[in-house]
């Protein structure tokens, strides 16, 4: 059993340290992941899609910049 532990364990020594920096490394970038979006903006509100519906509208011309601006803000205020 000596003979063992002498070959084919201390062989693996290293891999429990590799394993657990692996481990922390996929832990930390999972989180990064989960608390960001894509570009590293802000993350998703539940005002998005009335967002999207704004540059929707604008983009077509069915409301003027002004009025682009005017609304996105009373978004951002609430």
């Amino acid at each position: 059993m000596v003979a063992m532990m002498d070959g084919l364990s201390m062989g693996f020594v290293w891999v429990w340290p590799v394993l657990l920096v692996a481990g922390v490394a996929v832990l930390v970038w999972g989180l990064s992941r989960a608390t960001t979006t894509g570009s590293g903006s802000r993350a998703p509100s539940r005002d998005e899609p009335a967002r999207q519906i704004l540059r929707e509208r604008f983009a077509r011309g069915e409301i003027t910049e002004q009025e682009y601006r005017e609304r996105m803000r009373v978004l951002d205020e609430h």
